[in-house]
């Protein structure tokens, strides 16, 4: 199934599935997707029986965050080899891992707004992973168990703020710059997470183009790590890190300008198209 958190014509968000071109409506029973994924099989089986409910035309609705009340946003650097080598940073030999603000989160087709403080604002194309239940010390081989499903994560970094210091965290966490979307996809529909194509484009010119299969430390590596750590906690999100072909390591440099779309592809979990705007 595809979660996802929309705005309805009344104005008020409702957890919803999307199906053949609508979105079930199914706040009858839950919230949000966020109890979904508290809810386990149960709710999940729960919603499986909404799916003849009522149907709105994906048209017709605002789809947002599928997560808007994510507990934690975990971030890993330089996971794919190719990036870390276009940063001119060393291969990392644990995972690099920083936080991202909730706040940040924004929808499909919300607009990312450039802050006037910075003058590098940049994009990351990232597979994200979204925790379906709270495990502390989670060992490699159960990693799956603890997996609700998939999504989209654009790492939207001001690259000046971010590496003015050697803590990444405020420089990624503006406002607006985590695009997440346009569903969750639950664990079932993928076969292979470390499998899936990961394309980025801007107003139709290819910047990035990779394959999960390269990144440096997968899923079972991710949450073993940050549970040996602190436990994690249904809903949290991993974003896997992103690879090379961003603004930072061209030649020359190039930084988001209001006036783009940026475009986030990822085999099996959808497409995520925003906008970017000058903001305050």
């Amino acid at each position: 199934m595809k979660f996802v958190t929309f705005s309805a014509g009344d104005g008020t968000t409702r957890a919803g599935i999307l199906l053949d071109g609508s979105v079930v409506d199914i706040s009858s029973r839950f919230r949000g997707v966020l109890s979904v994924i508290h809810g386990g099989e149960e709710a999940l089986s729960a919603a499986r029986s909404l799916v003849s409910d009522v149907r709105v035309p994906l048209d017709t609705v605002q789809l947002l965050a599928p997560l808007p009340d994510a507990p934690r946003i975990f971030c890993v650097g330089l996971n794919y080899r190719d990036h870390a080598v276009e940063s001119k940073m060393e291969i990392p030999k644990v995972p690099t891992i920083f936080m991202k603000l909730p706040s940040a989160l924004i929808g499909p087709k919300a607009e990312i707004e450039l802050p006037k403080i910075s003058s590098q604002p940049d994009y990351e194309a990232e597979f994200a992973c979204v925790i379906g239940k709270g495990g502390n010390r989670i060992a490699r081989d159960d990693w799956q168990d603890y997996v609700f499903g998939y999504t989209i994560l654009n790492d939207v970094s001001a690259r000046d703020i971010q590496l003015a210091t050697t803590q990444w965290t405020l420089g990624k966490s503006f406002n607006t710059f985590a695009p997440l979307g346009p569903a969750i996809v639950t664990k079932d529909e993928i076969a292979d997470p470390h499998a899936l194509d990961v394309n980025l484009s801007i107003d139709g010119e290819v910047l990035q183009h990779s394959n999960t299969r390269e990144l440096i430390f997968k899923l079972p590596d991710l949450i073993a790590y940050i549970s040996s750590i602190t436990p994690l906690q249904a809903g949290d999100i991993i974003s896997t890190g992103t690879p090379a072909g961003v603004g930072l390591g061209r030649s020359p440099q190039r930084w988001l300008k209001a006036g783009e779309t940026i475009t986030i592809e990822v085999s099996g979990l959808g497409t995520l198209v925003n906008p970017v705007v000058a903001g305050e």
